[in-house]
């Protein structure tokens, strides 16, 4: 649940929830490609686009946490028993 009072804290609670789930979806991305790496499933030039374009996701992220005014451990929900999520 996102406590907030303002327009603005919604926004940035709406923000966090958004971007952590990007976040979690990029991790599983980047564990399954490195998977497909290591089976040697990908050519080269698909390791090195899919590369790039998980490097670009990731800048954008970084910008958009900047802007919303989130700190990285923002991003790192709490799984419970399972512990955080990075």
């Amino acid at each position: 649940m996102i406590n907030a009072d303002t327009p603005e804290e919604i926004e940035g609670g709406l923000a966090q929830l958004v971007l952590t789930l990007i976040k979690l979806i990029v991790d599983l991305v980047e564990r399954e490609a490195m998977r497909r790496v290591e089976r040697e499933e990908l050519t080269q030039m698909e390791t090195q686009k899919l590369g790039l374009n998980l490097e670009a996701i990731e800048t954008k992220i970084e910008e958009l946490r900047l802007v919303f005014g989130l700190e990285e451990d923002d991003l790192n929900i709490d799984l419970g028993s399972l512990g955080k999520l990075r």
